[in-house]
């Protein structure tokens, strides 16, 4: 019997179906990729966790993969009475909007994007001013003062961060060129790593991305080239090409949702866009320490001075327009 009960209560805490029927809040989330790809979805889940562990919410999570899939998960949750539903990402916009006049009473909240209805609202997380920050740091340790970019699908989220990367590698050295790839894909490994490779051989030595479950790719084609850096997003990656990575920029995505969560328990909740940056505390930029021998004492003081320009409000950093 024991064995039975202690089994039942296991299943009963997985964010994948359903937990303790009595709690007041009851909270979803949509991914548009795995929840363990080290990044942006995993970043998600934990946030849902979260949720769970702190407000005693009743949770559950769904890959989607689709629009179709976007309208009917959201529906679905509403449907069973979920008061939250976050769909992680800018392409759950539309879905929201569209689902959210069918049910008035349940809070939709994207993590990315600009739509805002009476109960749709996004949260948008500022890893451009990292980003903007890294991309300073990549220019001014690339040798041949050319740095990359490799993306997921072309979105204006990821556009944004390279825009901003771009900027602060021009703000080091104008001469700085950027080279650009987009895999069509957040999930092709190989094609990350092709893309990758394909930058370096052009001569490309400093590298950023932001392709989610591609992202082994991309660490691995970095790892297996001599004097090329790289910087990791959403998430500390630095250990995930150790001698090459040289810092992450990081969104604190668990803190941000059970933020928004909190707002949502207590009736403060108001639609409008959530911004979230440096001085939230919610992007970050993270050195990886056993490297930073490689960045000279001077341009590291500097991209701290940079950070805390931007934290305090008197740096903006380019965004592009979404």
């Amino acid at each position: 019997m024991g064995l039975l009960v202690a089994l039942a209560l296991l299943s009963g805490c997985s964010p994948e179906g359903r937990e303790a029927s009595d709690a007041d809040l009851r909270v979803a989330l949509l991914t548009p990729g795995s929840i363990r790809d080290g990044g942006w979805n995993q970043g998600a889940y934990e946030g849902l966790l979260a949720i769970r562990d702190q407000l005693g919410a009743e949770v559950a999570h769904q890959e989607t993969h689709t629009p179709q899939d976007f309208e009917s998960g959201f529906r679905d949750f509403a449907a069973r009475g979920y008061q939250l539903v976050f769909g992680h990402g800018f392409e759950f916009q539309d879905a929201a909007s569209k689902v959210a006049e069918e049910f008035p009473d349940t809070v939709f909240v994207t993590t990315s994007g600009s739509t805002i209805r009476p109960n749709v609202a996004p949260i948008v997380f500022e890893l451009e001013q990292a980003t903007y920050v890294l991309g300073y740091v990549g220019a001014r340790v690339s040798r041949h003062a050319h740095v990359g970019a490799i993306g997921g699908m072309q979105i204006p989220p990821v556009e944004s961060t390279f825009t901003a990367f771009e900027a602060g590698a021009r703000a080091a050295r104008p001469d700085v060129r950027l080279a650009t790839s987009y895999l069509g894909s957040w999930e092709d490994v190989s094609a990350a790593r092709e893309a990758t490779l394909a930058q370096i051989a052009q001569g490309v030595d400093v590298l950023i991305h932001n392709v989610d479950d591609a992202a082994p790719g991309f660490f691995q084609a970095v790892a297996e080239s001599s004097e090329v850096f790289a910087f990791g997003t959403n998430r500390n990656q630095n250990g995930r090409a150790p001698d090459s990575v040289l810092a992450s920029g990081t969104l604190d995505i668990p803190r941000a949702l059970l933020l928004v969560a909190r707002e949502v328990e207590s009736g403060q909740f108001h639609a409008r866009s959530i911004r979230f940056g440096l001085r939230e505390g919610v992007v970050a930029i993270e050195w990886n320490e056993a490297l930073q021998s490689r960045i000279p004492e001077p341009v590291r003081a500097e991209a701290d001075a940079l950070a805390e320009r931007i934290r305090s409000g008197e740096l903006e950093v380019p965004r592009a327009g979404f």
